[in-house]
């Protein structure tokens, strides 16, 4: 029976290309999933033989390992450079929907209190 080894879903492409190839590269057969057109489906690589399951499992954590340590590597060495992207720098892309966003949320919360407020005076 095939195993679920790797959910694609919100992964970056490079991962996903590095992923593949990791399987391939140690003969591992596997095939891909994808949500379909209503999304209810996994967007995933399955294990076509259960056997080699312990051997990719321990490959995926190596991988995993070694990509969050070059993640952070590369976080820290922008932050050094003042390159990291910050919460004003991300708005200040798009003010549009950061001004968009802030009226919704004031929207959506004068009418959550309204009701407590009326009671209040």
């Amino acid at each position: 029976m095939a195993k679920l080894i790797f959910r694609l879903s919100n992964v970056p492409e490079d991962e996903a290309i590095d992923v593949r190839r990791l399987l391939e590269e140690n003969n591992i057969p596997y095939y891909e999933t994808d949500a379909g057109f209503w999304r209810v489906g996994v967007d995933a690589l399955w294990l076509s033989d259960d056997s080699q399951y312990e051997q990719v499992k321990a490959l995926l954590e190596t991988y995993q390992k070694s990509r969050t340590a070059e993640q952070q590597q590369r976080y820290q060495q922008q932050v050094a450079d003042g390159e990291a992207e910050t919460f004003v720098g991300r708005n200040a892309r798009k003010p549009i929907r950061f001004i968009l966003l802030a009226i919704a949320i004031l929207f959506v919360l004068s009418f959550t209190l309204l009701p407590f407020m009326a009671f209040l005076s």
